[in-house]
């Protein structure tokens, strides 16, 4: 990921941001409002996200490059069921364009204005672009037929349900399938809706779901490297290096930032809990524990605290120690768990306090205990990047950083490492780390336990 240095015109405050998030000021076809750097697959996801009404449209490159394509929301009669067109807008040898060589047009946007104003030839006419911010619509608007979801391979299992990769409107799709009868229906639905309402870049996202006969399902995104923990022990995470580490701390921690801004906790901030698409894309994933934790107390005072109750259980090794003795949850237990998740992406998936039990953990972390800078198989880990896992796992939560400063901090030493590829790190070899991958974690299973 590319970091721009930008200044804000009206504030004047300086920062670096992702390159990805800005655009030209100019009258191109790029700059535009309805413009997506996407593919046709993509296209398909955006505009069959729930919220979108027909005519709604965005436009892109063609699949050969040589031109744009236009692609649309449309409503079939016959099947009852929403449907996405494309069109491809070829050049002219003028430098125009067209999608009927009837109707020609010098510019792409002189293109789209006019079938704003009526279909002429179209599926529909064109009604708004598609918005890049999601909008908020109500849960029962997620609801889709189910014979327009195929099943095509299963990715996990637990002790609810299963998790299958399938299609949706030649949508790639991840369904987690609620086993009838293993829990209740509105247990399973309550991650649904918490996903619903928060949206976010690095946070899975919910497309619909499935509740009118069983199993029901809950349909999301495909993350198609899957689980981060799984990732991190296959050949092709073998190959990240620190660089790759810290744009993907740096990317988790902008994902809780925003749950930090929305006062919700995670609670299973973990490598099991985060996926991994294209390019090293990372999103935060299973909120089947997150809760809301604004709240008064005695005082009338906001108190951001979660307490969870005696049947609930959480990954020890994870969780923070107030969290784990007094189940007070709070966006700092949330921090400490981030330090462990960085502690598993530089070891590539090692089993945190390797050789403890929980019952020892919980024990040693109380008194004091802190696990030592790690040794990776790939690289020396630099002493700031210990330095900060150990900030995160300060006893007192208040002295741990927000994620907002998380953030920042993976940020800015993504650009550093960037001008100095190689950094200050001493590669090493395999030989020099000792691989016990083998042992399992004792953390009590939770939620669906269905992670692909």
């Amino acid at each position: 990921m590319d970091w721009w240095l930008a200044r804000h015109l009206v504030t004047g405050e300086e920062g670096y941001i992702p390159s990805n998030y800005i655009t030209k000021d100019d009258d191109s076809t790029e700059s535009q409002d309805w413009y997506y750097n996407i593919d046709r697959r993509e296209a398909d996801k955006q505009l069959l996200l729930p919220g979108n009404p027909r005519g709604t449209f965005l436009v892109r490159s063609s699949s050969d490059k040589s031109s744009y394509a236009l692609s649309v929301r449309d409503f079939d009669m016959k099947s009852n069921d929403v449907v996405i067109k494309h069109y491809r807008m070829r050049r002219l040898d003028n430098g125009g364009f067209y999608i009927s060589p009837k109707r020609t047009f010098g510019t792409i946007t002189e293109l789209i204005n006019h079938y704003m104003e009526g279909s002429d030839g179209l599926c529909c006419q064109l009604t708004n672009p598609c918005p890049k911010i999601r909008p908020v619509v109500p849960f029962r608007e997620l609801e889709i037929n189910r014979n327009s979801i195929k099943l095509i391979k299963k990715l996990g299992a637990g002790n609810f349900g299963e998790v299958w990769a399938g299609k949706w409107k030649n949508v790639d799709t991840a369904v987690k399938l609620l086993k009838p009868g293993s829990m209740s229906a509105d247990a399973f639905l309550e991650e649904a809706k918490i996903m619903h309402k928060l949206r976010h870049n690095n946070l899975v996202q919910l497309l619909a779901v499935c509740t009118d006969s069983e199993p029901i399902y809950i349909i999301t995104e495909l993350m198609v490297n899957g689980a981060l923990l799984d990732y991190l022990r296959k050949d092709e995470g073998r190959a990240l290096r620190l660089q790759q580490f810290i744009d993907m701390a740096a990317q988790i921690a902008c994902g809780m930032a925003y749950l930090e801004e929305e006062n919700f906790v995670h609670r299973d901030l973990r490598a099991a809990n985060i996926l991994v698409g294209e390019n090293n894309v990372v999103k935060i994933a299973d909120f089947g524990l997150a809760r809301l934790t604004a709240k008064k107390n005695d005082d009338g005072e906001e108190e951001n605290v979660y307490e969870a109750n005696e049947a609930t259980k959480f990954p020890i090794k994870w969780t923070a120690p107030e969290a784990a003795w007094d189940r007070r949850f709070t966006i700092k237990s949330d921090v400490w768990s981030f330090g462990i998740l960085l502690y598993e992406m530089v070891t590539y998936g090692r089993v945190p306090y390797p050789g403890l039990k929980n019952k020892e953990v919980m024990k040693q972390v109380q008194l004091g205990y802190r696990m030592p800078k790690p040794t990776s198989p790939e690289f020396t880990v630099p002493n700031a990047l210990y330095d900060k896992m150990l900030e995160c796992w300060k006893a007192d939560p208040e002295e741990r950083p927000s994620f907002h400063e998380l953030f920042a901090y993976f940020t800015d030493y993504a650009i550093d490492m960037g001008e100095n590829e190689n950094g200050d790190e001493e590669y090493r070899g395999p030989e020099d780390f000792g691989h016990d991958y083998a042992e399992t974690p004792e953390e009590e299973e939770i939620n669906l336990g269905l992670t692909y």
